[in-house]
Order: structure tokens, then sequence, then C-alpha cells
């Protein structure tokens, strides 16, 4: 009866320990969607681009004030924002803006976008 005891807590104590084992092990917190890597807002100018998942540009830095787009980024055909946390308020040429969730895609459609202001809030 000693023995089973001994088997049945030996067994818990190496069951505790892998479940602690695994607790500490996180999965990687860098991902990547559509060929964007964390934690990037990616301009895809061309639908082919899209298609193929190979951004024209990509911006990550939080600012106080719009950033006017690069050639590259400039009227874009879709956007993605892979931040986690973070919204990137879009601007267009027509005046209007668009706030651009975190993990969210835009197609413009007509719409030229010039600017950008990534915010340090999921919410513009």
């Amino acid at each position: 009866m000693r023995s089973k005891r001994r088997l049945a807590a030996g067994a818990a104590v190496a069951c505790a320990t892998l479940a602690v084992t695994f607790a500490g092990v996180s999965t990687a917190s860098a991902n990547t969607a559509y060929g964007c890597g964390y934690p990037q807002v990616c301009f895809y100018k061309t639908q082919a681009r899209w298609d193929a998942q190979s951004w024209n540009a990509a911006y990550k830095d939080v600012t106080s004030g719009y950033q006017n787009l690069s050639s590259a980024a400039y009227g874009a055909y879709s956007v993605f924002n892979s931040r986690n946390d973070d919204g990137a308020l879009l601007h267009y040429t027509n005046g209007q803006t668009l706030c651009l969730g975190p993990n969210t895609i835009v197609w413009n459609n007509s719409w030229v976008v010039d600017k950008i202001r990534i915010m340090d809030s999921p919410t513009c």
C-alpha cells in the first residue's frame, strides 16, 4: 500500500512540475499576418501586392501628429494594422479620416490615403 501512495505522490509531483514548465512557456508575441510583421501598419500599393502578402511600406512609430506617407504608401490599395493595442488614424486627400483598429484591414477603393498617425490607444 505504501508503494502505491509513493507512486501516486510521485506522479502528482511530476504532473505539477510539468504544469509549471508549460505554464512558464509563452508563445511568441511577435507575429505576422499578410506579410506584415508586428508591430507595424503595412501599406500595399496594389491588389497584386496584397495577394502576394508583400507590403510596399510600413510604419511603426507612435506619433503626436500625422506623418506624411512616402510615395510607396501614398494612395495604397489596402492597409493592415498588425499592432495588438494601437489604432492607426488614416487621413485621406478628401479630408476624411478612418480609425484602423488593431489587427484590422481596410481597402481604400477610390479614396487616396496620404497621412498616418499611430495612436497609443486601440481607438483613435
